[in-house]
């Protein structure tokens, strides 16, 4: 196999700016390949030929290809691109680890998922109109009902495996991070803790973390001018 590993990814989505994170933090030789899902790349013939699915993120190394974030962080973590407190070898810790990556699929994930595509990717592409008020609010209560689960289930320590950073917060993260493009912020009256942990998870991975929300950040902006 090739020594190279490329990835494959838009930081326009939330799955590949987590993995995109924590290759940046391990700080290991990975060759980045962008690819524009604002320009449909991803639906290309060639990119086809790197992932059946036409979706990112996705790595190709050697005459290996590999899809799925969550099959993708196990992959490179056994293959040492990561820093080992992202995504720990022992079996414990590892499970912990785990177990958020898949209960936040039809939670976290869900929710802010439905409503980063009905506020802002449908409606800008055409494909849906703006929601309605009533609409907005339901996909806000969807949110913040996971946040709740986040508050109550997950944030007893400062990170959501514990008292480190691992990958589970940096998927969480960037999913709630994606509400930004559709002016939603985390309140943090109703969550302390959410809100905290956010910043947490700011610090340690910034300059990063910071870099990595540059499109989605100038996005939100740009709306905010607009409707001054």
């Amino acid at each position: 196999m090739s020594k190279s590993i490329r990835f494959y990814y838009d930081l326009l989505s939330p799955p590949s700016r987590a993995l995109w994170l924590a290759l940046k933090l391990g700080n290991k030789p990975i060759e980045y390949c962008p690819i524009a899902l604002r320009k449909f790349e991803q639906l290309t013939d060639e990119y086809k030929k790197i992932n059946r699915f036409q979706k990112v993120p996705a790595i190709v190394h050697g005459d290996f290809h590999l899809a799925e974030t969550i099959a993708i962080i196990r992959y490179l973590a056994d293959k040492g691109q990561f820093d080992e407190r992202l995504y720990p070898k022992s079996v414990e810790a590892r499970a912990r680890v785990d177990e958020f990556l898949e209960w936040q699929h039809l939670n976290i994930r869900l929710a802010c998922s439905l409503f980063f595509r009905d506020v802002w990717l449908f409606p800008i592409n055409g494909l849906a109109p703006k929601p309605k008020p009533e609409q907005i609010q339901n996909l806000i209560e969807g949110v913040e009902s996971n946040l709740s689960l986040l508050e109550l289930l997950w944030l007893e320590k400062d990170f959501l495996a514990g008292t480190n950073l691992t990958v589970a917060d940096l998927m969480g993260a960037s999913e709630i991070n994606q509400l930004k493009i559709c002016h939603y912020k985390v309140d943090e009256k109703k969550f302390p803790k959410v809100a905290k942990w956010l910043e947490r998870v700011r610090e340690a991975t910034n300059p990063y973390h910071d870099e990595g929300l540059t499109f989605i950040n100038h996005k939100a902006k740009q709306a905010t001018v607009a409707k001054l």
